[in-house]
């Protein structure tokens, strides 16, 4: 079995407080948004979660979506905990209260795969091990987040730059960030200018997502979409969603149509709480009705 995406990461149990004292545990990470997204829209997916069963039950996550799921056991399962201090949750204090083991070689199937997608939550999750392994596999797709976002002995959480970052990048194919990511990593605000330096670093496709639009730059040009939600309740999740979108839809078509398509996408998965869960046929109306 052939599959579109093998997507690396864990699926963490969330705490979230609203800013109006409301709290509600569920389940999030990378993994779990861009796993229900490439599935949604017509893609053969794996997930390698890794998590302790009795706490995180990734199976469960996904079951009746027709993912595959290869679970990986740890010790800990990775519990955050988000307090929201507004309506649209821009605002909020997030704090990390245990991590899982690393992920380990011997943890990636050996199974066909179009790309391998890192998605860790933190540093430390996916090391360079897992980097060089999967580059040597075929082409690897990286959220930046689990090599910026550390654990601070508070429990907070806090973007520091990748110090390896210029001898990595050359082994990723596709290489996300947001534009706070960006500016960690390159000290530059403008993404455009950002994207550039990454690409300089090895980095062989660039996608930056922002609020209001999603960009791309493959050392040629910079590609652009606009974000074109109808309301935002259901903002978590989009960086992930945006990238699962483009990199799947990217082994079929040009540059500029997948940053479209994955615009489109996660502009209508922002309309709903959770992950996305409608259709491609969704996404192409989508399109037709707004680009």
């Amino acid at each position: 079995m052939r599959f579109d995406t093998m997507i690396i990461g864990q699926v963490c149990l969330d705490t979230n407080t609203d800013f109006d004292g409301r709290t509600e545990h569920r389940y999030g990470g990378a993994v779990l948004y861009s796993g229900h997204a490439a599935n949604s829209i017509g893609k053969k997916v794996a997930v390698v979660p890794k998590g302790n069963p009795a706490v995180t039950n990734a199976t469960e996550a996904f079951k009746g979506t027709g993912i595959t799921v290869f679970e990986r056991p740890s010790k800990d399962s990775t519990l955050m905990e988000n307090v929201y201090f507004t309506a649209d949750r821009e605002r909020r204090r997030s704090r990390c209260l245990a991590v899982i083991d690393p992920y380990t070689p011997a943890d990636i199937p050996d199974v066909e795969t179009g790309v391998y997608h890192l998605a860790g939550l933190c540093y430390g999750d996916i090391g360079t091990d897992i980097i060089m392994e999967c580059a040597r596999r075929g082409d690897v797709a990286m959220d930046i987040q689990c090599m910026l976002r550390h654990v601070e002995p508070d429990q907070s959480l806090k973007l520091h730059d990748w110090p390896e970052k210029k001898e990595y990048l050359k082994y990723i194919r596709y290489l996300k960030t947001d534009a706070a990511e960006a500016e960690i990593l390159t000290g530059l605000t403008d993404r455009e200018e950002a994207a550039r330096m990454m690409y300089g670093w090895g980095a062989k496709e660039i996608v930056i997502t922002h609020n209001t639009e999603v960009i791309a730059y493959d050392g040629q040009r910079i590609y652009k979409a606009p974000l074109k939600p109808r309301n935002l309740s259901g903002r978590t999740g989009r960086g992930d969603t945006t990238f699962a979108g483009y990199i799947t839809e990217r082994q079929s078509c040009g540059i500029q149509e997948a940053l479209t398509f994955s615009a489109a996408l996660v502009s209508l998965k922002m309309e709903t709480p959770g992950p996305f869960t409608g259709t491609r046929q969704d996404v192409l109306k989508y399109i037709k009705d707004f680009y």
